[in-house]
């Protein structure tokens, strides 16, 4: 596929309501809209890097940075076979996974469209709607963390995830698990413990819980690994799988014993990939998690959960979950199973529109 033309739009989405973790609170969320055109096609790709440093190092502006003055230079005018030759051009640039995915995405679009095929089509997935569920960030009280689980739950949620940090963990999981003592629940630390002070979860045994996410920093394998040994409870990792071989090793030193597969993070869908078959021979199971995608990005995440491995849940969440209005034409809906169905259209099987995207967008640049 030759690239003949590149184009970056920068959005700032305001989001239904605010959504709180352990490393902040934010009212509006930043992506930039990857779009490449090649011999009559057009491919679409989200990249998701927001604007603060706290999930991750990558920032908007610095995925901006990279995308422009390296990725799309690099690639303008090029004929690129397909995700795994993309990989090989950008090797040499040290990290930027968010980046870098935005702009595989848009490839893998591409590719689906010229062969007419959809995503899960190209991935080899089995299954054509997947189990989701709803991330839940930090509620002002406890009380009000219940009503809102209860809010989703009323949606049709069937599994809950809520945001955990010092100070806002046992009593947090205990006000939920009290008054729904059956559904399926996990918490998500987003890296805020050490070893020492993750010895306050240790009661979170007491909950069945599904898993704990990522409770100490977001480049560790040896403390998780020691962090596991007392617990029941699975540790899944998040921040610390930025590859496939950061798959490896926290497999091999038993570090965890399940991974949540964000392709952003890693780098790309055809990284994601990699991870889900690492995983499906080692009978580790997979969950994809979610950035606050918008439909584009959203449309990415089902098409690789529909993969075997896929075994728990995703945070993929219906289309109304963070925007009033998505910038795509199609919406996606839950299910009464709890369950998100994958498109089957061409590519990522979305069709974007141009109109919703010029009012969110703050800056855009075309490159031809």
């Amino acid at each position: 596929m030759k690239i003949e033309s590149i184009t970056f739009n920068l959005l700032r989405m305001p989001l239904v309501s605010h959504f709180e973790t352990s490393f902040g609170r934010i009212f509006t969320r930043d992506c930039i809209l990857v779009i490449i055109r090649s011999e009559g096609l057009t491919g679409y790709g989200e990249c998701v890097a927001d604007r603060a440093p706290g999930y991750s190092y990558e920032t908007s502006g610095t995925a901006w940075h990279i995308l422009t003055e390296f990725i799309a230079p690099m690639l303008l005018g090029q004929d690129v076979a397909d995700a795994g030759d993309f990989q090989r051009r950008v090797y040499g640039i040290r990290g930027h996974n968010m980046a870098k995915a935005g702009f595989e995405m848009a490839l893998w679009d591409l590719l689906g469209k010229r062969q007419s095929k959809s995503l899960r089509e190209l991935f080899g997935g089995q299954k054509t709607a997947v189990d989701v569920g709803v991330s839940v960030g930090l509620q002002n009280s406890p009380a009000i963390l219940v009503k809102t689980v209860e809010k989703y739950l009323d949606q049709g949620y069937r599994r809950i995830k809520i945001k955990i940090k010092p100070g806002r963990d046992v009593g947090d999981t205990r006000a939920v698990r009290e008054v729904f003592p059956n559904i399926r629940l996990q918490v998500d630390a987003n890296s805020a413990y050490t070893l020492e002070t993750a010895q306050a979860l240790l009661p979170l045994d007491e909950f069945n819980l599904l898993l704990i996410e990522q409770p100490l920093f977001e480049d560790d394998f040896c403390d998780h690994a020691k962090l596991q040994r007392q617990f029941r409870t699975p540790i899944c990792l998040d921040e610390s799988i930025v590859s496939p071989r950061h798959a490896r090793y926290a497999l091999e030193m038993e570090a965890t014993k399940v991974i949540n597969i964000k392709p952003a993070r890693c780098g790309g869908l055809s990284q994601g990939l990699e991870i889900h078959d690492l995983c499906q021979k080692g009978r580790i199971p997979v969950w994809c998690g979610g950035e606050m995608e918008t439909n584009v990005g959203r449309a990415s995440n089902l098409a690789l959960a529909s993969l075997p491995n896929f075994i728990l849940p995703g945070d993929i969440s219906a289309s109304e979950r963070y925007y009033s209005q998505d910038i795509t034409h199609e919406t996606f809906t839950l299910n009464p199973d709890s369950t998100i169905t994958v498109p089957a259209g061409p590519g990522l099987g979305v069709t974007v529109n141009e109109a919703v995207v010029k009012g969110f967008s703050v800056a855009h640049t075309t490159l031809a």
